[in-house]
């Protein structure tokens, strides 16, 4: 199923402040808390863009927070408040690791989250990649793949039906049911994060759309096309792209690094390019100073660059 419009490219974008990598975060971050958050979700609502997007982790290791910190907002939780102060814009989950939780916990909470919403959420999910994380909620580092996989369908099956069955191994489950049911029709989309070879063939074989970690490329586009046509998948499929760092306008400062910058006519033609690879949706980072500026961004952004938005 396709959650896109089918007129032109859908833009979203990861939230600011609900997670602080040293790889991404503002400086003006560092103070920043739910007031901010909601400035920018608002922003972004009121702008046109697609969809926002909250990270997933439940503990940082001491060797790995000063590079990743400590601040990761609970995924569910988030969006949930994002859903009662937003109107339009779709909330994904960018990624959430449904192996750290029981399928029909995770069910639960994505399907309430569907429904307190009005049918606005999209889960993107992904294997995981902090081992001391899995050790400590006791999940096989190793199989994380496998019980993603497992997830998946497990999900799948929660959402379509009131009494699910889950053959498992290692989450078996029959004869229990769940309500609210979600909005959507056999629940939300389910995007599949990552761009190694098994998360490529995940999101062809199970997925509804891809979140790629890295550029796209028409190489790995076509193998996705490929994989999905040798099993018989001819549904609706959301092709994703990260775009990175982004500034409207000619910046008065020093950016720091790589960044599409310029006017709102050059980045829409930048963005546009990915039409041709059959991307639906593309991801943008706008640089900001403070909250101020990444609100103006984000309302500059969506004036004049989303409105020149092209679909292949």
């Amino acid at each position: 199923m396709s959650v896109l419009s089918p007129d032109r490219l859908a833009i979203g974008m990861q939230l600011p402040i609900q997670s602080k990598s040293t790889s991404f975060v503002e400086p003006w971050e560092a103070d920043a808390g739910a007031t901010e958050l909601a400035a920018v979700a608002k922003a972004a609502d009121a702008a046109g863009f697609t969809y926002v997007a909250v990270c997933d982790h439940v503990a940082i290791p001491s060797d790995k927070a000063p590079v990743m910190s400590t601040e990761w907002w609970d995924t569910v939780a988030t969006l949930g408040w994002l859903a009662g102060i937003t109107e339009r814009v779709k909330l994904l989950s960018h990624v959430y690791v449904p192996a750290y939780r029981h399928p029909l916990q995770v069910a639960k909470s994505f399907s309430t989250l569907d429904a307190i919403s009005g049918g606005r959420v999209i889960v993107g999910v992904g294997a995981g990649h902090v081992e001391a994380e899995f050790e400590v909620l006791g999940v096989p580092f190793a199989d994380r793949g496998r019980l993603l996989d497992e997830s998946i369908d497990a999900l799948r099956a929660a959402f379509a039906e009131d009494y699910p069955t889950l053959p498992g191994p290692r989450w078996p489950a029959a004869d229990l049911g769940q309500h609210p049911r979600p909005i959507q029709e056999d629940g939300p989309p389910i995007w599949v994060g990552g761009s190694s070879k098994a998360a490529i063939r995940r999101a062809a074989l199970r997925g509804d759309g891809w979140l790629p970690q890295g550029p796209v490329t028409q190489e790995l586009v076509d193998e996705i096309a490929r994989l999905r046509a040798d099993a018989g998948r001819h549904d609706p499929f959301d092709l994703g792209a990260l775009v990175g760092p982004v500034f409207v306008g000619e910046p008065d400062w020093d950016l720091g690094g790589p960044t599409l910058a310029g006017s709102p006519d050059k980045i829409a033609h930048v963005l546009n390019k990915f039409t041709a690879l059959g991307v639906g949706q593309a991801q943008v980072r706008l640089r900001s100073r403070s909250l101020d500026e990444l609100v103006d961004q984000i309302g500059r952004f969506g004036a004049d660059v989303i409105p020149q938005m092209e679909r292949a």
